[in-house]
């Protein structure tokens, strides 16, 4: 059997893949499993990994990590899909792929035909937030709906960090508890907000090189390049609305009661929204608005947007 495991939700993936893993016997596991990286494969090498004779078990488990991305259009390429028509019956091969998956590309399109594909993308919405009430319910706890919402609001859509926050709320209120949205207060810190505050500091201050950096961090942290361009749009619209009630003359209580928004949020976006000339948070948010529209629908990749954004606004 082949498999093809791909998008950005990588903590769903892992999970994915420790399932498949769990399929083979403990104590052969380890001598029934190659772990291969695609950027450096080569073929010799995946033939020898897949045509093992399993030991003492009925399949063996081949993983590849990024070969359709590191996979280049030629000879090599060609070779490598007409060898996927032979995988021996006894090896269940995986390729696993993060978020840029050439779907153009002759891999792809045999895969799709003779894999059993998953596309893991980051949950949203009410499938989030069934997810996490699933998830509390493993831990035997309870989760309020408020507590969920408070929780994606601090962590995100990112899985690895929502259940590692939540298993971190479990044990506070141990088996059989409530966790409720003072617990969240509590007990998780806004890692996601902090990193975007720190973003938008080094924008606001036309740090190209840093707001660059800033960003591939985030990248590289696991955020989704759609959800950075979501909570971006959010924070703008944060530093628009703080500025225009700050004209109004209230105070920063009244402010962060008005926008919904924490005591601490309100003090920093008023610092960062001095920061940008009169009509450049309108102009910032426009183009959000025109990348996203563009990133959804193909003419261009998230992240390249981002970094196309970042290019034009600290651009003096």
């Amino acid at each position: 059997m082949i498999y093809l495991f791909y998008g950005p939700d990588e903590f769903t993936r892992s999970e994915a893949l420790a399932e498949l893993r769990s399929s083979l016997p403990v104590e052969v596991a380890d001598f029934n499993i190659a772990l291969l990286e695609g950027r450096k494969l080569k073929l010799d090498d995946l033939a020898r990994a897949c045509e093992v004779t399993p030991f003492l078990a009925e399949r063996r488990l081949v993983i590849v990590t990024d070969a359709l991305k590191h996979a280049k259009a030629g000879p090599e390429r060609d070779a490598l899909r007409a060898y996927l028509e032979r995988i021996p019956p006894t090896c269940d091969l995986v390729f696993v792929e993060g978020e840029n998956v050439d779907r153009r590309s002759s891999l792809f399109t045999y895969l799709k035909k003779a894999a059993q594909i998953q596309e893991f993308q980051p949950r949203e919405g009410a499938e989030l937030r069934r997810w996490l009430d699933a998830r509390a319910r493993r831990l035997q706890v309870r989760l309020d709906a408020a507590a969920a919402q408070r929780l994606v609001d601090y962590a995100g859509n990112n899985s690895r960090s929502l259940v590692n926050e939540l298993d971190k709320l479990a044990s506070y209120v141990g088996r059989g508890g409530r966790i409720n949205a003072d617990v969240v207060d509590l007990l998780v810190q806004d890692g996601q907000e902090q990193n975007l505050f720190a973003f938008i500091d080094n924008l606001s201050l036309r740090r190209r090189g840093t707001a660059l950096q800033g960003l591939r961090s985030l990248l590289n942290e696991g955020q989704a390049a759609t959800y950075i361009l979501f909570m971006l749009a959010r924070q703008v619209r944060i530093l628009l609305g703080v500025r225009e009630l700050a004209a109004q003359r209230l105070r920063q209580d009244e402010i962060a009661m008005r926008l919904g928004q924490k005591p601490f949020v309100i003090r920093k976006a008023l610092e960062q929204a001095r920061g940008f000339e009169a009509g450049k948070l309108e102009l910032i948010h426009d183009r959000l608005l025109e990348l996203d529209r563009a990133s959804k629908t193909g003419r261009i990749q998230a992240d390249v947007a981002l970094e196309l954004l970042v290019l034009e606004v600290c651009d003096k």
